[in-house]
This record gives C-alpha cells, sequence and structure tokens, in this order.
C-alpha cells in the first residue's frame, strides 16, 4: 500500500507491508534517521497507533527536502494515506484525529522591494 505525504518543502512516499513493525526511513532505521528524538518518532506512529495497528505492518518511507519537523509530518500524511488504501474504514478515526490534513504553510516568496520576507 502506497502514501504520498507533503509539507513545507518535503515530500515523503510511505510503502506499507505487512510484517513486524520495522520503520525504514530512506534505508536507514527510524530511530537513526530522526537521530533519537523521541517526539519526532511518536509522531510518525501516531496514525498506527490511533488504529492499533502498531507492530503489523514493515513500512518503507522514502523522504526528500525540507528539514526534519516538515519531514516527520510528510511522513506522518503518508503513513495516513497509506492505511487508508489498505482500508476504507479507517478513514473515520483518522480524520477525526487530524491526521488527514495537509498543512499547506509554505515559506513565503522573497519580495525585491522588501527587506525581511
Amino acid at each position: 500500500f502506497y502514501g504520498i505525504g507533503r509539507r513545507k518543502e518535503s515530500v515523503a512516499q510511505a510503502q506499507l507491508t505487512v510484517g513486524t513493525g520495522n520503520v525504514l526511513i530512506n534505508n536507514k532505521n527510524a530511530k537513526e534517521y530522526l537521530q533519537n528524538n523521541e517526539s519526532r518518532f511518536l509522531r510518525i506512529n501516531q496514525p498506527l497507533e490511533t488504529l492499533n495497528l502498531a507492530n503489523t505492518f514493515d513500512i518503507n518511507i522514502k523522504t526528500k527536502g525540507g528539514g526534519m519537523a516538515g519531514q516527520t509530518d510528510a511522513i506522518c500524511l503518508a503513513i495516513s494515506r497509506a492505511l487508508i488504501e489498505c482500508d476504507l474504514s479507517n478513514r473515520t478515526p483518522l480524520k477525526q484525529s487530524g491526521l488527514l490534513t495537509r498543512d499547506a504553510r509554505i515559506k513565503e516568496r522573497k519580495k525585491i522591494w522588501f527587506k525581511e520576507s
């Protein structure tokens, strides 16, 4: 099952396969890729925790662009969308938790007549 998520300049593609709960991000262990930051790891697992599917899927994620916070939110959205593709009944609890909302805020373009912005 596939899902794509975006946030700021970051894009993430998530591939879910039935397995034991391994999470790989850009061919690295998730804890290693996220620099052992527990809050980011919990954010990535939030869709699975919402549906009580924590150790049922192996997740392979490709992500690029932006920084760590943007990539984390993009990964969360990608996993949520992949879970909906897996089973359409997953949509309601994910929607109620706010995990399907794409945060559209992006960096404002530079304007030549402004010093900042």
